[in-house]
């Protein structure tokens, strides 16, 4: 089955207002591939200018908070994200797993949370090299997308993205067929979970993709686009992979 491939940067603690001006490149790179969503998910203090500066493109959130407000201080509701131009939200990413000792009970939440207020997910999921070596990495992924999935998840709003958490920002990379193995347990999974609808839902593909490796990635079965973590931070590193993606959608 054809599934629109989707392209999305995730800046996380990067950038300034000077540094908005990559995205200028990125948006005429993004309404040069019609057929391949791009979107770019910023820091909160980022996303009023980022949407300003560029309406034709996807701005995002890297999180948001579970509750749609109260006494959270310091955290972000998702309704304050969409009101500041935000169009979808990052849950679950692993550096929020690992340094923020987030679950997949929090990232069911926030899911939840982030739909409720008409935003869009892409809900993150991925193993440790620690639970890779010792075997455990399709039992980790599916009971993530277990918990963290929620009761109605709908290719309409919420993309899963399968990134092994030992792969980003590392410069290495799983072989062809570990991402292969591993998004084809994830369609699955999801399959089991919501049935024949997962045959719509994308599955991005993120740890340490490049400009380089984009168009092998993006060719396997089941990978339906990439979440970019830190080639997403300028356009020159940024565009190569939506014109990898734009390639494989001709």
């Amino acid at each position: 089955m054809a599934r629109r491939k989707l392209i999305a940067g995730n800046w996380k603690m990067n950038g300034s207002l000077a540094a908005l001006a990559e995205l200028d490149t990125i948006a005429t790179a993004a309404a040069a591939a019609p057929n391949v969503d791009v979107a770019i998910a910023v820091p909160a203090t980022l996303i009023a200018p980022a949407h300003a500066r560029v309406p034709s493109l996807a701005i995002g959130a890297e999180d948001v908070h579970e509750a749609d407000s109260g006494a959270h201080t310091g955290c972000v509701s998702a309704s304050m994200v969409r009101e500041a131009g935000a169009a979808f939200t990052i849950v679950g990413h692993s550096e929020r797993r690992g340094d923020q000792h987030e679950t997949s009970h929090d990232a069911y939440m926030k899911s939840a949370a982030a739909h409720r207020q008409g935003l869009t997910v892409i809900l993150c999921v991925g193993e440790t090299q620690a639970e890779r070596d010792a075997g455990r990495a399709e039992r980790v992924v599916q009971a993530q997308i277990e918990k963290s999935l929620p009761d109605d998840a709908h290719a309409d709003w919420l993309t899963l993205a399968y990134e092994p958490r030992w792969a980003i920002g590392t410069g290495w990379t799983p072989s062809m067929e570990d991402i292969a193995a591993m998004h084809a347990i994830a369609r699955a999974k999801l399959r089991q979970m919501i049935g024949d609808t997962a045959l719509d839902m994308r599955i991005l593909y993120g740890g340490s993709l490049t400009g380089a490796n984009a168009a092998e990635i993006l060719a396997l079965e089941n990978v339906d686009g990439a979440l970019v973590g830190g080639a997403s931070l300028t356009a020159d590193k940024f565009v190569p992979i939506i014109e990898a993606a734009k390639a494989q959608s001709t």
